[in-house]
């Protein structure tokens, strides 16, 4: 199984508001770039979808270490998913993105790492930039 890191941020320009993600996929010394942007959608909503998006690119399944600055999206995946699960989502925000991460992370095996946010995490850093370029790209684009 190939071992791969993702990186991912999300930003919202106002919450909510514009918003966009940005992921870098690692595998040994190779590395693919991925952002987008919503109209109308929160910070966390990007968070997670950033999460998703670089978890569709992946062509088979892989060992992921899931690296990220928001601890909603952390401890989503490793402390609260499975009790949501149990209880069908109720009373969680964001139902159709984690039901969406559920089936894309389900070939894989995932962990995930929080990291501090604006802190020098190279990676962290260029993911909030693209994020936060994305977000930007979709308000001027309305």
């Amino acid at each position: 199984m190939k071992k791969i890191t993702l990186f991912s941020d999300g930003s919202a320009l106002g919450n909510p508001g514009p918003g966009g993600y940005g992921v870098i996929l690692r595998y040994g010394d190779k590395e693919k770039e991925l952002s987008g942007s919503e109209a109308h959608t929160t910070n966390n909503r990007m968070e997670l979808k950033g999460v998703i998006e670089g978890l569709k690119a992946l062509k088979e399944p892989c060992e992921v270490d899931i690296v990220s600055d928001s601890s909603y999206v952390v401890k989503g995946i490793n402390e609260w998913l499975e009790n949501w699960v149990k209880r069908d989502f109720k009373k969680v925000k964001n139902p159709d993105l984690w039901r969406e991460y559920l089936e894309v992370a389900h070939p894989h095996k995932i962990h995930a790492i929080w990291v501090r946010g604006h802190d020098g995490h190279e990676e962290n850093e260029r993911c909030d930039l693209l994020a936060r370029e994305a977000a930007t790209q979709e308000k001027e684009s309305h």
